[in-house]
């Protein structure tokens, strides 16, 4: 297949730069190198097409090699406008996949593509974010006929994936990949706190040290943007809708308030809530001067960008990927990256020996659902434990780390209700 006539890049002449980026994040991912060697030999996907929508960078591409390993005809789309690398992208096609994405497309332009990467009709998908399957369930569900099934990579997507199943119009199965424990324990908390901040530290080049910030919602991604502002010095407030997690939040050591009070008193916001509107003009309208938003969940939506133009009398862009807002009596807002996830549109996204765990969660899933899909029916499926435990052990493995097993007396022990 003529991957190069059939794709939609910025620039071919980039792909140099972009093998690099792969190389590099590559020789860091020695769980997902051993599922390669695997697939290459077993061929779980040969003759089949697999449609993928990630934030297209050096991580995603190396998945979507190792799912190209395995037979499968691949073809992959971005699932944020501002987290596509050109370069890799460029790389990708000289490979042999199909793409279609930019940097920065235009809303329309950002649809067609992944319209585009549907109209290939898969077999199986990798989504983030859940905008493949909420395509092929509304405006196409011509495309969705021969789809066995496929995976979904974070919290926004498997919550409109159960909100399709609940409503019984789920029409293939999907396995909630963010949902296993070697991704929200790993990818979500040490990821997401890693590469938020570093995401912000590039693109503000402001000391986090001795400033108050705000964190909005203390799921396992909230839990490791505090944990690391604190690292860094920082002063931290958590708000919260939940109990259970505000409770763990001040057992943790944060201050914990409602988002009215918290707004007065931050000098940086970050909201990783999946849901919408948490940052809104009400709380816009007591921040201090010079407050920055930020946001680490899959869509612009968590801050109220509407709400923050209507407090403002100007807008201007003072540094690459922030926005200042200036307000009536002269206060200013910063935001950061369009209000889009900050470490993927302002940074390189989470560390690769994080990714590593995940995209190979996201490659033996795929393997997985493709040899069940008719007996696990149209329903969204855990990652079942075996293969949680399979890539936990491999990692373990790759960092020279050995752990204990069960003798065979402590198993029976364990499995008898008798006391012996």
């Amino acid at each position: 297949m003529n991957t190069v006539n059939q794709s939609i890049v910025r620039d071919m002449n980039l792909a140099p730069n972009g093998h690099l980026k792969i190389d590099w994040v590559k020789e860091h991912m020695p769980v997902l190198n051993r599922i390669r060697e695997q697939f290459e030999k077993e061929q779980p996907f040969k003759g089949l097409k697999v449609a993928i929508s990630l934030h297209l960078e050096a991580k995603t591409a190396y998945l979507a090699k190792v799912v190209q390993a395995g037979g499968a005809e691949v073809t992959i789309t971005g699932s944020n406008p501002l987290s596509t690398q050109d370069d890799v992208a460029a790389a990708l096609v000289e490979d042999g996949i199909t793409v279609f994405a930019k940097y920065n497309p235009d809303p329309q332009e950002y649809k067609e593509h992944l319209i585009k990467t549907l109209e290939t009709k898969p077999d199986l998908i990798i989504d983030d974010g859940g905008d493949l399957v909420t395509i092929l369930h509304s405006e196409r569900p011509d495309l969705a006929r021969q789809v066995r099934g496929g995976c979904e990579e974070t919290t926004t997507g498997v919550l409109r994936n159960r909100a399709l199943e609940k409503s019984g119009n789920l029409t293939f199965p999907m396995i909630a990949v963010n949902d296993a424990y070697c991704k929200y324990l790993f990818d979500n908390r040490y990821g997401t706190g890693q590469s938020v901040w570093d995401g912000i530290n590039r693109t503000t080049n402001l000391v986090v040290a001795g400033k108050t910030v705000v964190v909005v919602g203390y799921g396992w991604c909230g839990r490791g943007v505090a944990l690391r502002a604190k690292g860094l010095g920082a002063k931290v407030i958590v708000t919260e809708i939940d109990g259970i997690k505000a409770i763990e939040a001040y057992m943790d050591g944060f201050e914990v308030m409602p988002m009215i009070e918290a707004a007065k008193h931050g000098d940086y916001f970050v909201t990783v809530t999946g849901n919408r509107d948490v940052i809104r003009g009400e709380h816009m309208a007591v921040m201090k001067d010079g407050a920055i938003l930020s946001n680490a969940g899959h869509f612009d939506i968590e801050i109220n960008k509407p709400e923050l133009e209507e407090l403002s009398t100007s807008k201007r862009t003072v540094r690459k990927d922030i926005e200042e807002f200036v307000r009536k009596d002269g206060r200013k807002i910063y935001l950061l990256a369009e209000g889009r996830l900050v470490n993927l549109a302002a940074g390189d996204g989470h560390p690769a020996e994080i990714m590593d765990m995940t995209f190979a969660l996201q490659a033996v899933s795929l393997a997985y659902i493709n040899e069940k899909y008719k007996e696990i029916g149209k329903k969204v499926l855990n990652v079942p434990y075996e293969l949680d435990d399979k890539v936990a052990r491999l990692k373990l493995e790759a960092l020279g780390i050995g752990i204990d097993t069960l003798t065979e007396e402590q198993q029976a022990y364990l499995n008898s209700w008798k006391e012996e």
